[in-house]
C-alpha cells in the first residue's frame, strides 16, 4: 500500500543526510510519495531525484528579523512540516537526526492536531556528541521520547542512547544499507587513468574532516604504508581539519603522493579504484563509508569503535584495531597489500558481506515495516 511520507534531514555530506536521501529515493521507486524537507536540496538528491514523479522537495526558509540573533530554524521547519502535512496528506514524518528534526516533527504533530505519526532515526552524533551537551540534552531527550517510533542505525548506538540520553522508550535497530547494484567492484577507466599510477597501491579516506574522524592519523598511517611500498592516498570530502591534514602531509614528506579531491558525488565510480579504505575514527555509530567501500570490494582498515564491528568482520572483510593503533594497523595494511591472494580474498568477502547483510532492499523493507506498524497501531 502506498504511503505518504515526509523526510526531514540535513542536506550536507554526512551519513545521516546521505542515508535519508537514499531511503527516500528507494521508497519513491516502490511507489510511495516522499517529501523532503531541508534548507537546501539534500546532497544526493540530484536533479534526477527531484524530477522523480513520487518525490517532492520543500525548502525551509527562515526569515531574518533584527530581533533574531539566531534565526529559529527548528520553528520554521515545524511550520513547513505542518504545511506539507495539510497540503499533501502526509501520514508520517520521518526525522533523521534528533536535533532539530525530531523536536520539530513532534511540534508539527501537535500543531496538526495529531494527524501525523513521527518516526525518529538516530544516526550517531545527535546522541554521542550533541546529546551529551547540557545545552541540548533535555531537548534531545524530549524529541526522542515523544516520537511515536525510534530507530537507531546500530546496536552500539542504541546502547549509547540508553546510557547517554537515559531513554527508556523502545528502540528498533535498522542498520544502514547500500545499493549494491550501484556500489560494486566495477573499475572505472576514467578514474583509474586520473588517480592510479603504475605499481602504486591506492588508499582512500572520505569524511567531513572533523577531529572525531582523526584525519591526522590517516596521514600518519599512510606515511608508514608509503615508506614500505609505492602508494597513493585519495582524500575525499572537506571540513575544518583538512588544512591541518595537508600541513601534516607536507611535514611527513608525503604531500606529493596525496590527492585532495574535495566533495564528490560519484563515489560509486571512485571507490573501486582504491585497494583499501582508511577509517581510524574515534567514533562511528555505523560506518556508512566502510559499507560503501565493502560493496565495491574495498576492505576497510578501521578503528574497533561504535558500530563498525557490526559492519566489518576483522580479518575477513576488513581490518579492525583498537583506537589509536597506528603502527599495528599500518603493519596489517602493508602485510595485506603485499599478498595479492589474501587481498583478493578479503575484497571478495567484503563484497559478499555487504550484499548478504546490508543490501538496499533489506534496509528499505525494514523501514517500510516500521512505518506500517506505526500507521496501523500508533
Amino acid at each position: 500500500m502506498s504511503m505518504k511520507i515526509a523526510i526531514a534531514c540535513y542536506p550536507t555530506y554526512g551519513g545521516s543526510g546521505v542515508m535519508a536521501t537514499e531511503l527516500g529515493l528507494a521508497l519513491a521507486d516502490r511507489g510511495h510519495h516522499v517529501h523532503f524537507l531541508s534548507y537546501e536540496p539534500p546532497h544526493r538528491l540530484g536533479a534526477a531525484g527531484r524530477a522523480h514523479p513520487n518525490v517532492s522537495y520543500h525548502e525551509v526558509q527562515v526569515a531574518a528579523y533584527p530581533l533574531f540573533r539566531y534565526p529559529p530554524y527548528s520553528l520554521a521547519l515545524a511550520s513547513r512540516m505542518v504545511e506539507v502535512v495539510e497540503s499533501h496528506g502526509v501520514e508520517l514524518l520521518h526525522a533523521h537526526y534528533a536535533v532539530p528534526h525530531a523536536i520539530s516533527a513532534v511540534l508539527a504533530r501537535g500543531m496538526s492536531g495529531g494527524r501525523v505519526k513521527v518516526l525518529t532515526t538516530l544516526h550517531g552524533t545527535d546522541v554521542t556528541l550533541i546529546g551529551q551537551d547540557k545545552s541540548y540534552l533535555p531537548a534531545t531527550r524530549y524529541g526522542i521520547e515523544q516520537s511515536d517510533g525510534i530507530t537507531a542505525v546500530s546496536q552500539s548506538l542504541k546502547e549509547d542512547t540508553r546510557r547517554i540520553i537515559k531513554c527508556d522508550s523502545p528502540i528498533e535497530v535498522i542498520h544502514n544499507f547500500v545499493d549494491t547494484n550501484l556500489y560494486r567492484p566495477a573499475r572505472c577507466e576514467e578514474m583509474e587513468a586520473r588517480y592510479c599510477h603504475e605499481g602504486e597501491k591506492v588508499l582512500l579516506h572520505v569524511s567531513n574532516y572533523r577531529p572525531v574522524k582523526r584525519p591526522d592519523e590517516v596521514v600518519r598511517i599512510f606515511a608508514r604504508v608509503a615508506s614500505a611500498m609505492p602508494a597513493r592516498l585519495l582524500l575525499v570530502g572537506d571540513g575544518p581539519e583538512l588544512p591541518r591534514t595537508e600541513s601534516l602531509a607536507v611535514e611527513l614528506g608525503v604531500r606529493d603522493r596525496i590527492e585532495l579531491l574535495g566533495q564528490r558525488g560519484e563515489m560509486e565510480r571512485l571507490l573501486p579504484c582504491a585497494d583499501m579504505l582508511l577509517l581510524p575514527s574515534e567514533s562511528e555509530s555505523f560506518g556508512l563509508a566502510a559499507l560503501e567501500g565493502m560493496a565495491c570490494g574495498v576492505p576497510p582498515a578501521a578503528s574497533r569503535v561504535g558500530g563498525l564491528p557490526e559492519v566489518v568482520e576483522d580479518g575477513v572483510s576488513g581490518l579492525l584495531e583498537p583506537l589509536g593503533s597506528e603502527e599495528r594497523l599500518s603493519d596489517r595494511i602493508v602485510e595485506l597489500l603485499s599478498n595479492p591472494a589474501a587481498h583478493a580474498a578479503m575484497s571478495a568477502a567484503a563484497r559478499r558481506h555487504a550484499v548478504e547483510k546490508f543490501d538496499e532492499p533489506i534496509g528499505v523493507s525494514a523501514y517500510e515495516d516500521a512505518y506500517s506498524r506505526l500507521l496501523r497501531h500508533g
